[in-house]
């Protein structure tokens, strides 16, 4: 399983600071719940690589399902 295999899972994310002062991503799917802490600074690294694989992203052409 890799970055471009489809799955049919729905999950809930949810983005925020925490009272420690961390960013934290919670992640919560069929049962599970996935809280991951950042610091502030590891939070915009990982910002500035969401806002690169969108640009990425953008261009790419999508291959057509047959």
């Amino acid at each position: 399983m890799g970055i471009n295999t489809e799955r049919d899972i729905e999950a809930n994310l949810q983005i925020g600071p925490t009272d420690q002062g961390m960013v934290r991503l919670f992640i919560a799917a069929d049962g599970l719940e996935i809280p991951m802490d950042f610091s502030p600074e590891e939070a915009e690294e990982i910002g500035e690589e969401i806002r690169a694989a969108a640009a990425a992203a953008r261009k790419v052409k999508p291959k057509s399902k047959r």
